[in-house]
């Protein structure tokens, strides 16, 4: 049996490869949208990828599932599981619809499906015995986003990302419910997520890649309740889950109806003030302060982009960039990895100062601390940081939601903005400068500078 897992840690999403050695066939299980990595390991290793499947429809990224039909032939298997609202939409008409203690076979090796909704109805999950290396015992899980190294998928994203009333409770019950099917199994079964640290798909998920059964009914907070006790995992299951971004909601709907086909175009490379669409400036936040084009968003292009990016697009616009063009192909890449397929500008960062019409200024920490802690602050961190921990009179936004939200203060007055390090803060500035907002200060450093200067 062959086994290849795939992460990518701009997504902290995780797909696996399968393959029978004996017959040269491969699956792959949760595919992400560029499919590179998958066809360069299959022509290598001499497979076929003649199957694809995935655990549930998405919310955090976009679907390769229907791409490997198209562009690779594949025969594709998903679930029909759940509810009529999350029944996948648009498939081939060869596609096999999944139910539970259903069985795939590639090749000699066997993948059993499990129904574990929970963190959604439809949701399953595969259990893989490898028959060609002449086991009947299972090896392993394929868990997608029921359980996790460390915790389980949240049942609350139909509510707060899709806006389907009621499914957090709903899901916190059948999560419960799922967990005890793991009973059957022995310690000894690996399990293989579909999520790893920094996924919005839980509140503490592991950085360590798998895992065994057996670690996890020891060590996953999860596992550690009886059956009577279900009212108290529910309490904690749904507390303190951070704040999806708003992109969860769009692919939630392009996963179950299908996206285009994705390919690479050529982009357009110009200077000029006559942007398509939306604007974001693509460098780094100390660059962008110290000139920018009114309206843009400052996103950095690094291994956080798509985390962030992904809260301020509207995927009904095209859009410019401010970057370095030869970015082009894997900034295209990055933004197709959730749905986003609107690029239509480039602005060269090199050539951007003729553009330049704004600023915004930075404070030290400490001159903050020494004459502003009374004046109008803005605190742009999540949630739970804000709950832990916080200055008092301040003004709480989530920083991925000031597009829209409604800001009570005064576009002309001075106003202090400060996240954890000084970097989301540096995004809010430029949104906020984007609505209007004239007199705005970024606090350098953040919460922990603050802090650290208040002792």
């Amino acid at each position: 049996m062959f086994f290849k897992q795939f992460f990518d840690s701009k997504l902290a999403q995780t797909s696996y490869m399968i393959g029978c050695q004996k017959t040269n066939e491969a699956m792959i299980i949760d595919p992400k949208r560029v499919l590179d990595e998958y066809i360069e390991v299959a022509e290598q290793e001499g497979f076929k990828i003649t199957k694809a499947t995935e655990t549930h429809i998405h919310a955090d990224f976009a679907s390769g599932l229907r791409d490997v039909g198209r562009k690779l032939g594949s025969q594709l298997y998903v679930s029909d599981e759940g509810d009529d609202n999350w029944k996948y939409l648009n498939m081939p008409s060869d596609t096999v619809f999944l139910k539970d203690g259903d069985i795939i076979n590639i090749g000699f090796v066997e993948l059993k499906v499990v129904h574990t909704p929970g963190h959604t109805p439809e949701s399953i999950s595969f259990v893989l015995t490898d028959h060609g290396g002449g086991s009947t015992e299972p090896m392993g899980m394929f868990t997608g986003d029921f359980l996790f190294v460390g915790d389980v998928g949240r049942p609350d994203l139909l509510e707060v990302a899709a806006n389907i009333k009621g499914t957090t409770e709903i899901g916190g019950n059948q999560m419960f419910d799922s967990l005890q099917k793991l009973s059957q199994y022995p310690d000894f079964l690996q399990i293989w997520p579909g999520h790893g640290a920094g996924s919005a798909c839980g509140k503490s998920l592991g950085a360590v890649p798998l895992s065994t059964l057996g670690y996890e009914r020891k060590n996953n907070w999860a596992l550690q309740y009886g059956e009577n006790e279900k009212s108290a995992f529910i309490d904690e299951l749904t507390k303190d889950q951070p704040e999806p971004p708003t992109y969860f909601s769009e692919m939630k709907r392009v996963n179950k109806v299908g996206l285009d086909e994705f390919s690479l175009k050529d982009i357009k490379v110009d200077v000029t003030n006559k942007f398509i669409g939306q604007l974001f400036d693509l460098r780094v936040k100390e660059d962008f302060r110290d000139g920018f084009s009114k309206g843009a968003i400052n996103v950095p292009y690094n291994d956080q982009f798509i985390q962030f990016v992904g809260w301020y697009i509207d995927f009904k616009q095209p859009m410019t960039v401010v970057v370095d063009p030869n970015n082009s192909e894997q900034l295209q890449k990055d933004l197709a990895s959730i749905g986003y397929d609107g690029l239509e500008l480039i602005i060269p960062s090199d050539e951007v100062f003729s553009l330049v019409d704004d600023s915004y200024e930075t404070i030290s920490p400490e001159k903050f601390v020494q004459a502003h802690l009374n004046d109008s602050i803005l605190d742009v961190r999540t949630s739970k940081e804000y709950n832990v921990d916080h200055l008092d009179s301040v003004e709480h936004i989530h920083f991925g939601t000031l597009r829209t939200a409604d800001i009570p203060f005064e576009k002309d007055k001075q106003l202090f903005v400060h996240c954890q390090s000084g970097v989301r803060s540096a995004m809010a500035l430029s949104i906020l400068k984007a609505r209007g907002f004239t007199n705005i200060i970024n606090v350098d450093k953040g919460f922990i500078g603050i802090k650290g200067n208040m002792n």
